[in-house]
């Protein structure tokens, strides 16, 4: 019998496991680099500066514990080199993201054109390492996701699902990009793709789980990724910077329409919306107007009802968990992962 774990001791395992195997593979990439343009590993550094400095392996995590879930008996040690594949696509999508975003800062530290242009006078030229850097990242993560060990007969099914929820997360961007108004379908396709649900079946074809189990992993997603994004909503307003290693307020000076926002805006006519009108969408609004611009939000109860969204999501998602598919150890963990994304504060 494969030990059952808490779900404190599975969390650190998967994270100390994946982070390893993550410096050890950009090591391998860096002196590969120097092999063939010693020039260019820098671009190396951008994707390692990205990966290592932090993060918590959300991704990972929920791989495993889906993999857990529909095979006890299986190694953890099969689920590594498929979730080191995932934060290397979260590292690329970062990457690029804060980019188009023209955020400054991530885990703490420069965002990676940010790296660059404190290298290159030349603007034009950092952004553009930049994105080579996420390329890089992405091509890395295609490179570990060709390790990891599917069932014979599952590899294909297994690699189509990473393409697939590739595609999604572009799509979603598109319409974050855009600013577009169905934002239940963005965060559904920007974070639900490649955060929950993706790691769950991705999980779920290595664990060589039946149709019906991954079915009931994806009732599960479904509602848990849409309450990731809320999560992320409301940290991008109220987070602590010292433990989201980003300004609060950025979403409200980049003008995003997240669900806090179209909260607010169908609850406050337009005439009304005072200080927030002042912040949002201007990107060199004062900490002061953007304070002022979330208490409103706050005092609309745009806030609570995004925070009653969220628990009633969790909720959704772990009533899911309450068929015969899944031995209790991994409906054990599955639910304690739904309360980790649920309540995180980074």
């Amino acid at each position: 019998m494969a030990e059952t774990r808490s779900i404190e001791h599975f969390l650190t395992e998967v994270k100390t496991t994946v982070d390893a195997r993550l410096a050890d593979y950009i090591t391998s990439k860096r002196a590969e680099a120097e092999r063939i343009s010693k020039d260019s590993a820098e671009l190396v550094d951008g994707v390692a500066a990205i990966t290592l400095r932090g993060g918590k392996r959300f991704r990972p995590i929920v791989l495993s514990a889906a993999y857990r879930a529909v095979n006890a008996e299986g190694s953890l040690d099969d689920t590594i080199a498929a979730g080191a594949a995932l934060e290397l696509l979260q590292s690329y999508l970062l990457i690029h993201d804060d980019w188009m975003d023209q955020d400054e800062e991530r885990r703490g530290g420069p965002a990676v054109h940010v790296i660059y242009r404190n290298g290159y006078a030349d603007r034009h030229i950092a952004d553009s390492l930049g994105i080579l850097a996420g390329d890089l990242a992405s091509t890395y993560a295609w490179e570990l996701m060709l390790d990891a060990p599917f069932p014979a007969t599952r590899r294909e099914q297994g690699l189509r699902r990473f393409v697939e929820l590739q595609k999604e997360v572009y799509l979603g961007q598109h319409l974050d990009v855009t600013a577009n108004a169905d934002v239940a379908r963005m965060h559904d396709l920007k974070t639900g793709s490649y955060t929950v649900r993706g790691p769950l079946l991705l999980g779920a074809i290595l664990g060589d789980a039946g149709a019906q189990a991954m079915d009931a992993l994806v009732a599960y997603g479904d509602p848990l990724g849409r309450a990731f994004q809320l999560r992320d909503d409301l940290l991008g307003t109220f987070g602590d910077k010292a433990t989201t290693g980003k300004p609060a307020g950025n979403d409200i000076r980049a003008g995003k329409r997240n669900s806090l926002m179209d909260a607010f805006e169908r609850r406050v006519p337009e005439a009304e919306r005072g200080a927030y009108t002042k912040a949002f969408g201007r990107a060199h609004a004062s900490d002061v107007q953007i304070a002022a611009a979330a208490e409103l939000l706050v005092e609309s109860g745009a806030r609570a009802e995004v925070e009653q969204k969220l628990s009633t999501l969790r909720d959704a998602a772990v009533a899911k968990l309450d068929v015969p598919h899944f031995n209790p150890e991994g409906r054990a963990l599955l639910t304690g992962i739904a309360d980790m994304l649920v309540v995180r504060s980074a």
